[in-house]
């Protein structure tokens, strides 16, 4: 007879709390996994900008046929040799409509100072496919070219003339069966045309009334008659006419500029530079390696561009010691200038080309401008 029960072999063993613990963070774990998992497959409405290939203007490139060409050829006129770099940078955007980042390609970007996320509106905005967006590009980078060999020529005395024809028409464009793309528009209510800006203040003078317009096709003039339509815009009522001009010039030499898989308006700065080193004896630069971004037109205005902090960190990466950058680009450049890179802001041709030349002589460096808030 057993004076004690044996509690040892039935009663219900306790579980540790450290086994309780080890436990609760397995499956803790294993939550955050299934979560990370998830989450790489949902679609994330952001994509992640960063820098792209940095460009020397004054180099050579691989053309479609793979072969080594000249950035920048010149027939017609004297040419001299170059050294250094006069860099065009640029950005890549990672995601598209079709296949987001995920979200941890998000949040390693976010920590990122070289990197940006935007909403996607922001770079693909609704209605527009990545073939679309791909082909604009195409057209801007064009454009960008030939604005840009106006200005260098025509800031080195050449004449060059400018046309502004039809690039496209809206669909419900009061031009429509009146003007075709190609069109283009010698005068507008007897002016001669010159740009776009001209052409918008004539027809908008006429506060509706139909304006005149003088047009070359296929070699040949004609007159006709556009009646523009009114909408609103945020400075109150403006009369259209339905289309999107494309500007092209008659230059008195042939300027080549060969760059394939780049796309955008943001290397016409260092494209009217590195034409304008190319045909002027002596080294622009001073040898020194530059790298700069900016819009150009034909006048020599140069205008501001995105991606401003990704350009910087390209042109450190790549090597530059200068930068000119876009002056209303300056609020983007403040406080985040990588390494010793040092940053110029200039709105003007003539602002470019007094900076390489303190950069060239070693004269005046220090008195050039430098960006500030606001």
């Amino acid at each position: 007879m057993s004076l004690f029960d044996d509690a040892s072999a039935q009663a219900t063993p306790r579980t540790s709390p450290r086994s309780r613990r080890f436990s609760a963070g397995v499956w803790a774990l294993v939550i955050a996994l299934v979560a990370l998992l998830i989450l790489s497959f949902l679609p994330t409405g952001y994509v992640i900008q960063r820098q792209g290939p940095v460009v020397n203007t004054l180099g050579s490139v691989e053309n479609a046929d793979g072969d080594d060409v000249p950035l920048i050829s010149v027939a017609g006129a004297k040419t001299y040799p170059t050294s250094g770099a006069l860099d065009l940078t640029t950005v890549q955007v990672v995601g598209n409509r079709e296949r987001t980042p995920s979200w941890f390609e998000l949040a390693q970007a976010w920590f990122d100072a070289s990197e940006a996320v935007l909403p996607i509106d922001t770079v693909f905005p609704l209605g527009t496919t990545t073939e679309q967006r791909n082909e604009e590009n195409a057209a801007l980078m064009v454009d960008s070219q030939k604005e840009a060999t106006a200005a260098a020529l025509t800031q080195l005395g050449y004449d060059v003339d400018a046309h502004v024809g039809v690039g496209a028409l809206s669909e419900d464009s009061p031009a429509k069966g009146i003007l075709e793309v190609g069109d283009e528009i010698v005068s507008a209510s007897g002016s001669a045309i010159q740009d776009t800006e001209q052409l918008r203040s004539l027809i908008n003078e006429r506060k509706g009334e139909p304006v005149e317009l003088v047009v070359r096709r296929d070699g040949a003039e004609r007159t006709v008659s556009v009646t523009p339509a009114r909408t609103e815009s945020t400075d109150g009522p403006v009369w259209i006419i339905g289309i999107t001009t494309a500007r092209d010039f008659d230059f008195p030499i042939d300027v080549k500029i060969q760059l394939d898989r780049i796309g955008g308006p943001s290397a016409g700065q260092m494209f009217a530079l590195g034409i304008i080193d190319t045909l002027t004896p002596g080294e622009l630069n001073g040898g020194k390696q530059v790298a700069g971004t900016g819009t150009i037109d034909a006048t020599g205005t140069i205008g501001p561009i995105g991606g401003i902090r990704q350009k910087l960190y390209g042109a450190v990466d790549a090597g530059a010691t200068y930068f000119l950058a876009p002056d209303k680009n300056c609020d983007e450049v403040v406080g985040h200038i990588p390494g010793d890179l040092r940053v110029i802001p200039v709105s003007t041709l003539d602002d470019s080309l007094t900076a390489l030349e303190a950069i060239r002589t070693g004269k005046g460096v220090d008195e050039l401008p430098v960006c500030t808030a606001g």
